[in-house]
C-alpha cells in the first residue's frame, strides 16, 4: 500500500489528542505492520499539510516523532524516508541513534547544580568546617549531619532522635551494612515477591535465600506474611510499603498496622525502604514507627534527587548502630563527610524540600503525558512516584513485548527484573518516566509502546 492511500484515510482522531499524535500514529502503525516498505519517501510536509488540512507544522511534529521513534530518517535537502522496526539498532551500536530509555530509575535534572555551586560558595568561607570535612569522623557520621538526618526522616514518623541515626553512603550501602550486621549466610530474609534488584544481588553475594510473599495493590498481604513466619526460620523481613518498586503500591494506615501486628506476634525485624516515599510531600507513618525497636529504617536522596548525592540514613535502636559501625569500618572505615555536608546544608536552608518539589512538578507534567498517550490502558501509578506498572493485555508476553520494542527502540523493564525467587513473574513492565532526556523523547518512546500493544504480531498469540 502506498503512502497515497494510507494519507487518503488516515485519521486526525477523535480531538482528544494533538493531530500530530494521531499522524504520527496511524503513519508508525503502518510502518511496523508492514504496509509500507523501507526506504520509501514520506510525501513533502507542504504536500500533506494541504491533503489533511493541517498547518505544515502540524507534518512536521509528526515526522519529528518518527524520527525519535527510528521509524523514519530525514535527508537534508531530500526529505524524509521509513525506516523499519527491524533496522533500529541496538544500545551499543554507536552509529545510529540510541534507544529511548523508560527502563533506568534516574532522577530528573532540576536546579540541583545551582544549589550545589551555593553550597559550595558557602562551605569555602568556613575555614574551621571545611578542616573538618576533610577529616577523620565517626563511623556514624558527624553529629550535625546525624541530626540533619534525623529532623528529615521525621517526615516518615519517626522521633528525630539523632542518637538513633547514621549516615551512609546512599541507602544500599545502609542495607548492606544491616545485612551484614544481622544476618549469616543461609539465613532467610522475607520480602515482596517482587522486590528490589539491589538487595537480590546483596542476597547472592551474602548467600542469603529470599523468599517472597504475596502482594496485592497495597503490598504485602498481612496472611501470607503470617504463613512464612510460621514456615521458614527466619526473623528479618525488607519491604517498601509506601511507593513500592516496581508496582507502585502503598499500604493504607489499617494495612500497616496488620503488618506490624504480625510482625511484632513473632519478634521479626523489618528492614524498610523509604527511598522511594520520600517523593511525597506527606507520607504516611513508616512501619517502622510500630516498632521502633524492631526495625531498620532506609532512606536516601539518590531515586528522587540526584544519584550522585550518594547520601543515605539507617535509622535505628541505638544499641544497633554501634553493631552497624564495625561494618562501616570493614567497608569503608567511614562515609566522607563532604556529600554529607551538602546535603546538611540543603536540608537546613530548606534548598531539599525545594529541590524535591521541583521533581515532584517536573513528575506531574510527565505523568499528564503518559495518561494521554497510554489512555485505555490498565497501568498503576501514583501522583508522586515517576514510575508507571503496566500489566500487558492478552496475547503479549513480558519477555517477548521488551524484546519488541527494543527492537523498536525502547527500552524497558519486565517484571522478572525484580521477581523473587522461581515463582513465576507477572506479564508486565515498569516504565521509567524520568529517564528519558525530555518530555517530546519519552512522548515518542510512550507512543511506541502503545502502537506495539494495540497490534501484537501473530507470534505473540502461540501458546
Amino acid at each position: 500500500m502506498s503512502f497515497e492511500q494510507l494519507i487518503s484515510t488516515a485519521s486526525l482522531g477523535d480531538g482528544s489528542k494533538p493531530k500530530y499524535q494521531s499522524i504520527a500514529e496511524d503513519l508508525a502503525q503502518a510502518i511496523l505492520n508492514g504496509q509500507v516498505p523501507m526506504g520509501e519517501k514520506l510525501p513533502p510536509q507542504r504536500n500533506l499539510a494541504h491533503r489533511l488540512g493541517v498547518t505544515t507544522g502540524t507534518i512536521s511534529r509528526a515526522y519529528a516523532i518518527l524520527e525519535r521513534q527510528g521509524l523514519a530518517t530525514a535527508r537534508v535537502g531530500d526529505g524524509t524516508y521509513v525506516r523499519s522496526a527491524e533496522h533500529v539498532p541496538a544500545s551499543g551500536d554507536s552509529d545510529h541513534q540510541q534507544p529511548i530509555d523508560l527502563a533506568h530509575n534516574v532522577a530528573m535534572v532540576g536546579d540541583e547544580s545551582a544549589a550545589l555551586q551555593q553550597a559550595f560558595q558557602s562551605l569555602g568561607t568556613d575555614a574551621e568546617l571545611m578542616r573538618q570535612v576533610l577529616s577523620y569522623q565517626s563511623e556514624t557520621g558527624m553529629r550535625r549531619h546525624r541530626e540533619a538526618g534525623a529532623q528529615w526522616l521525621r517526615r516518615f514518623g519517626t522521633s528525630g532522635q539523632w542518637n538513633r541515626v547514621m549516615v551512609t553512603h546512599g541507602a544500599q550501602h545502609g542495607l548492606a551494612c544491616v545485612l551484614r550486621t544481622v544476618a549469616r549466610p543461609g539465613d532467610a530474609v522475607l520480602t515482596e515477591s517482587l522486590s528490589y534488584p539491589g538487595l537480590q544481588a546483596l542476597a547472592r553475594s551474602m548467600r542469603l535465600q529470599l523468599i517472597g510473599i504475596e502482594t496485592d495493590e497495597q503490598g504485602m498481604v498481612p496472611q501470607a506474611l503470617e504463613r512464612a513466619a510460621k514456615t521458614f526460620d527466619t526473623k528479618f523481613v525488607y519491604c517498601a510499603p509506601t511507593l513500592h518498586n516496581p508496582t507502585g503500591a502503598t499500604m493504607s494506615m489499617a494495612r500497616r498496622e496488620a503488618v506490624a501486628a504480625v510482625m511484632r506476634t513473632h519478634g521479626l525485624f523489618i528492614i524498610e525502604d523509604c527511598v522511594h516515599a520520600a517523593m511525597q510531600a506527606h507520607p504516611l507513618p513508616a512501619l517502622s514507627t510500630w516498632l521502633p525497636e524492631q526495625s531498620f529504617l532506609l532512606s536516601s536522596f539518590s531515586k528522587v534527587l540526584a544519584p550522585g548525592l550518594r547520601v543515605g540514613y539507617v535509622e535505628a535502636a541505638p544499641a544497633w548502630l554501634s553493631k552497624f559501625a564495625a561494618s562501616m569500618r570493614a567497608d569503608s572505615w567511614m562515609v566522607a563527610p563532604l556529600l554529607p555536608e551538602i546535603a546538611t546544608r540543603w536540608l537546613e536552608s530548606g534548598a531539599m524540600e525545594g529541590l524535591i518539589a521541583q521533581q515532584r512538578q517536573m513528575t506531574a507534567q510527565r505523568l499528564e503525558c503518559a495518561r494521554a498517550v497510554l489512555r485505555g490502558l490498565d497501568f498503576k501509578t501514583d501522583a508522586e512516584f515517576p514510575l508507571i506498572w503496566l500489566p500487558l493485555p492478552e496475547p503479549w508476553r513480558a519477555g517477548q513485548f521488551a524484546a519488541a520494542l527494543r527492537q523498536a527502540g525502547v527500552l524497558v523493564r519486565t517484571a522478572d527484573h525484580f521477581a523473587v525467587g522461581r515463582s513465576p513473574a507477572p506479564h508486565a513492565i515498569r516504565i521509567s518516566l524520568n529517564a528519558p532526556a525530555s518530555v517530546e523523547q519519552l512522548e515518542a518512546g510512550l507512543q511506541m509502546l502503545k502502537i506495539l500493544i494495540d497490534n501484537p504480531p501473530s507470534a505473540a498469540m502461540d501458546p
